[in-house]
């Protein structure tokens, strides 16, 4: 089985997988998760990306509201966030299992340099045998910078460390068919409009996620050459228990020669702007070229040098996704003209590409 073979794994966890109803840390599930660990971890290296923290703190400090304020939920996520770590460091000892914990923003996986001292930080971790812990650091994210669910953040961990495999555990069993039956589709190769036609947008009472970011995730995995299953985590022993049923769906990962420096520029979860560019450029990208400033038609956007941005052409398509160069106030100084144009118009040196081929992917 893939998932036995996995040499790194990354595990993601539901709110709702975690913290019952009452808002209490699901002890019972947790130890029964960890037996099917120390089964079939072997000498794999393992992450679990484990939602909860916010539930938990409301239950400590006795808040039944739904909807809070965002600068309240990142006060109770403090709070919470302790207790959701303390919890997990008791289970893992009593199975002599080391636990560390990492709390991730997303300037830690969107900024290239940022995202190679994480990686370093779970490869530290893995020589330790310890197994990371990871949640966003809902304490500090803001609304306009947030990851918004566990999915998209589990999928971005998966890509980083370079994992074989994810496996989120949710409250369903995989993704269903739009039949009457509700049929489990087994196996997904693409993203594709019929299976952006199966989303299902409703939430449980913690979750922030629906079927559209395990999408969204599923995505970044078939891109970073990573498996990806999705299954039900209300069961005990759920690996157990997917392996032995088959009750999952897994999304296959495309068969990918792209270093990891392009992987990470493709699973990356938004863009700063966008560049639109002529048939010209278009072709020129298509076969494998840098972007020049001649073919470019107009950008959209405030970004700033090194920063992700997409390539469009006139029609709104989607071409590719690079590093810029420039800035957007640079590129608008210098949109449809020659590269050897450029220093005399900005009025320094610098570089030809406003977006090398070794910093762009085609989309």
């Amino acid at each position: 089985m893939l998932i036995k073979n996995s040499k790194k794994i990354v595990i993601k966890l539901g709110s709702s997988t975690v913290v019952d109803r009452k808002g209490k840390f699901k002890k019972k599930w947790v130890s029964s998760l960890i037996k099917d660990i120390k089964k079939f971890r072997g000498n794999s290296d393992l992450v679990i990306v484990s939602s909860g923290a916010i539930a938990l703190g409301q239950n400590y400090l006795r808040i039944k509201k739904k909807k809070i304020k965002l600068e309240m939920s990142q006060a109770i996520a403090a709070v919470g966030q302790i207790h959701l770590a303390g919890e997990f460091q008791k289970l893992f000892d009593k199975y002599k299992i080391k636990s560390g914990q990492i709390l991730i923003s997303p300037d830690d996986t969107e900024q290239r340099r940022r995202a190679l001292n994480v990686r370093r930080t779970f490869d530290n971790l893995f020589k330790l045998r310890a197994i990371p812990i990871v949640n966003e650091n809902d304490t500090t994210a803001t609304a306009e910078i947030k990851y918004g669910d566990n999915d998209r953040l589990a999928a971005r961990v998966a890509q980083i460390i370079g994992a074989d495999t994810l496996i989120i555990l949710s409250d369903v069993d995989g993704l269903y068919d739009k039949s009457k039956s509700k049929k489990i589709i087994k196996i997904v190769s693409e993203i594709d409009s019929n299976i952006n036609a199966l989303i299902d947008n409703k939430k449980n009472s913690y979750g922030s996620g629906g079927i559209s970011t395990k999408l969204d995730a599923a995505k970044i995995c078939i891109n970073a050459g990573c498996h990806m299953f999705l299954g039900n985590g209300k069961k005990n022993n759920p690996i157990n228990n997917m392996l032995k049923t088959k009750v999952y769906t897994h999304f296959i990962p495309k068969i990918s020669s792209l270093d990891a420096r392009k992987k990470w520029i493709i699973s990356s979860l938004n863009s700063s702007g966008k560049i639109y560019v002529d048939h010209g450029a278009a072709k020129a990208l298509d076969q494998g070229k840098s972007l020049l400033p001649a073919g470019i038609i107009k950008i959209e956007g405030s970004f700033e040098k090194g920063e992700n941005v997409l390539i469009v052409d006139e029609n709104r398509k989607n071409l590719a996704r690079g590093l810029s160069s420039f800035s957007s106030l640079e590129i608008d100084k210098i949109k449809g003209k020659q590269s050897k144009e450029i220093e005399n118009i900005l009025g320094y040196f610098s570089k030809s590409e406003i977006i090398h081929k070794d910093d762009m992917v085609k989309l």
